[in-house]
């Protein structure tokens, strides 16, 4: 068990710093050395993983709550990181006697989370509530990772014998053995163990085996930490350290330098527009923000909040009728990471219902890469994120965030940041109030209606916002058997300025103003300061629905597959299979010229009413604009495909019953219609006519 470390020996670590918890490590190192083995034992790793533990933890100091041992704790974050760096265990030293070694292999073979449970229990000589803990399960579930453990590293130590004792007694074996099990249970068992030869055989082995995993501790003293080991360690940190105040130090200079420049054109060009636009080009790095700064639709605001070691720097908030724009730095200053926000995940507005419209929409920003800052610096990010448009003309934002999402590099792109797999977030808190000013739209009336794919459009209102172009545009819904279900732009052309359509934006905005006609919105980058009077919309693609009803007969008893005409393409019935569930599947996998890209359609019963649950399942491929095609099961990236078109290859449908035990019996296909997308190219020009 290990022993509780007072708050009074915390208190100095967290005063003096990094150093401290080295002297900390010191004083542990041979533990930690014994576990880190178990899952690297490679040299170069392993001062890898002692330096970046001690970072973690001289980070993650404030969050360190006195609920467990400190030696618990900073356990936690060791282990966290052996599993980040155990990934090539190909390098071995020769320091480990044979037995070590066998020992090693054989736990090797352990499950994850079995060799945990017995490193942390026998090794470590962690309690199993505090192992529980560690762990993130049920002390019941540690137990049983522990027997399989133990199991399988009886099989791997080279005990070929077969043990066939009796499951229902198994999960006591760690407590009888261990003396904690409850007298009945105790008596049951050796009631048990005296008729039972097998259940004997398999408990002596068993026992056979945890007792050489609790004399492993002993065996391990023998493992000793190369010369030095601490001391390329420390060094690596000193330098870290060293890197980091020179980099404070060249930001001071830089700041001092800049503000006798600033003192000078004061005098100068007492504020003018030009100095204002000077002061900005030199004094801010983002040029979207800039350029909001030097048309005075926002301050500087370089509000700061500090938490677990990273440094968050709100620049500047921009409002209008749209959304409200915040600008951030995040700073990590301890360790070379990057990390941004995100909307939804993690950042709240207090006072939102009390400042906020809720009638407006939050746009996403994915994180900007490829900006001169977030290439450059490594530990620096400079981002901006949409919240909701402000009711009144002027508020304070009372902002918390409690999570950080962090960019992790690419490692087959160095300049670039993985898009899948696991996220990673850092958690601390970050409070702000923010001053902001709602800025004023400019608003266009349009009178334009065009036919698209032969339904009307219409194009009725152009707003011009600081922070966002947005169209406002309505659909007929008149056409009974052919409907646009969605209209894509390419861009928006303003006075030889071009603006690519949002893809995270668009909006359904209001059916009530005519009851023949769905309004939409499409938001365009910014066009803030331009006077247009002219406007072209070129025209991406649309989304079709098509209603073209057909009824299929289904019967069982028939030797399938079956086709049958439709849309103009061979689609077969594949299987018609009863059973819990039933199954049906469509497929067609001829794509060239196909009309349709999806079929809208049911199942029916021979008793409409005895379906309790129908479940449907599809296959299919992208295809580009270009032809070229992808498979639609396998992760693909969206952004970089040119228009892609979603077609259906397969289709499968279960069907289970009301009724307990009994089967499903399809009777029809009813197809209602089906979807399809035509690419455009039409351009649209519009003279507009201000408000």
């Amino acid at each position: 068990m290990i022993p509780k470390i007072e708050s009074s020996s915390i208190t100095p670590i967290r005063e003096k710093g990094v150093d401290s918890i080295v002297d900390w490590f010191d004083q542990h190192q041979h533990s930690f050395y014994t576990i880190a083995w178990y899952y690297l034992r490679n040299q170069e790793q392993m001062e890898e993983l002692f330096y970046q533990s001690i970072k973690k933890v001289h980070k993650k100091l404030p969050q360190f709550k006195r609920e467990t041992s400190f030696e618990t704790w900073v356990t936690s974050i060791f282990i966290h990181t052996c599993r980040e760096l155990s990934v090539d265990k190909s390098l071995q030293v020769s320091e480990k006697s044979e037995e070590q070694q066998e020992l090693f292999n054989a736990l090797d073979q352990l499950k994850e989370n079995e060799r945990e449970a017995i490193v942390l229990t026998y090794v470590k000589g962690i309690s199993k509530e505090e192992a529980a803990k560690l762990l993130k399960v049920s002390e019941g579930k540690l137990k049983e990772f522990l027997f399989y453990g133990i199991q399988l590293f009886r099989k791997e130590m080279g005990n070929g014998a077969t043990y066939n004792g009796c499951k229902e007694y198994h999960e006591v074996y760690i407590d009888y053995l261990e003396r904690t099990l409850d007298r009945q249970r105790k008596i049951d068992l050796e009631k048990h163990l005296y008729h039972c030869q097998e259940c004997q055989e398999d408990l002596a082995s068993f026992q056979e085996v945890m007792v050489t995993l609790l004399n492993l501790p002993e065996r391990m003293k023998e493992l000793h930490m190369p010369a030095g080991f601490m001391e390329n360690v420390k060094d690596r940190l000193a330098e870290k350290e060293k890197h980091r105040q020179q980099k404070n130090k060249k930001r001071i200079r830089i700041g001092l330098v800049f503000a006798g420049v600033f003192a000078l054109f004061i005098g100068v060009e007492f504020f003018t527009r030009a100095f204002s636009n000077l002061y900005y080009t030199w004094a801010e790095e983002d040029q979207e923000l800039r350029t909001f700064l030097q048309q005075d639709l926002g301050e500087p605001l370089n509000l700061e909040a500090e938490s677990s070691g990273i440094k968050i720097k709100i620049k500047s908030a921009i409002a209008d009728e749209v959304q409200t724009l915040i600008f951030y730095e995040i700073e990590d200053t301890e360790e070379d990471n990057q990390y941004a926000m995100e909307n939804f995940e993690g950042i709240f507005v207090e006072n939102q219902d009390e400042i906020m419209s809720p009638e407006g929409y939050q746009s996403y920003y994915p994180p900007d890469l490829e900006s001169d800052v977030n290439k450059e610096e490594k530990n620096v990010f400079q981002g901006k994120m949409s919240l909701l448009p402000l009711k009144g003309n002027n508020g304070t934002i009372k902002l918390k965030i409690i999570k950080l999402h962090k960019l992790v590099r690419n490692s087959s792109d160095p300049n670039g940041f993985s898009a899948y797999g696991n996220m990673e977030y850092e958690t601390g808190e970050w409070n702000f109030e923010i001053p902001v000013t709602k800025q004023p739209s400019v608003e266009y009336a349009l009178d334009e209606e065009i036919k698209v794919e032969g339904i009307p459009v219409r194009f009725n209102k152009l707003s011009i916002a600081p922070t966002a172009t947005i169209l406002q545009y309505s659909i007929s819904n008149k056409q009974a058997k052919k409907r646009i279900d969605d209209l894509n732009f390419d861009n928006l052309e303003v006075n030889n300025k071009k603006l690519k359509s949002e893809m995270y934006r668009g909006s359904f905005f209001d059916s009530q103003q005519d009851v023949n006609w769905f309004t939409f919105q499409k938001h365009f980058g910014t066009l803030f300061g331009e006077k247009p009077k002219e406007v072209n919309i070129q025209l991406d693609l649309v989304h079709l629905s098509y209603d073209d009803p057909k009824n299929i007969e289904l019967d069982a008893s028939q030797v399938y597959p079956q086709t049958f005409e439709y849309a103009g393409s061979t689609i077969s019935i594949d299987k018609v299979e009863i059973g819990q569930p039933t199954k049906v599947v469509i497929s067609n996998h001829e794509i060239k010229n196909r009309a349709y890209e999806t079929l809208n359609f049911q199942i029916v019963g021979e008793d409409e009413n005895d379906i309790s649950s129908l479940e449907m399942s599809s296959e299919g491929v992208l295809i580009d604009k270009n032809g070229v095609e992808y498979d639609a099961n396998q992760p693909v990236p969206f952004e970089e495909i040119e228009q892609p078109r979603h077609f259906i290859t397969v289709q499968t449908t279960e069907l289970q019953s009301n009724t307990a035990g009994e089967n499903v019996i399809p009777k029809r296909l009813e197809i209602f219609g089906y979807n399809a997308t035509k690419y455009l190219d039409d351009v649209i020009k519009i003279t507009l006519n201000k408000k």
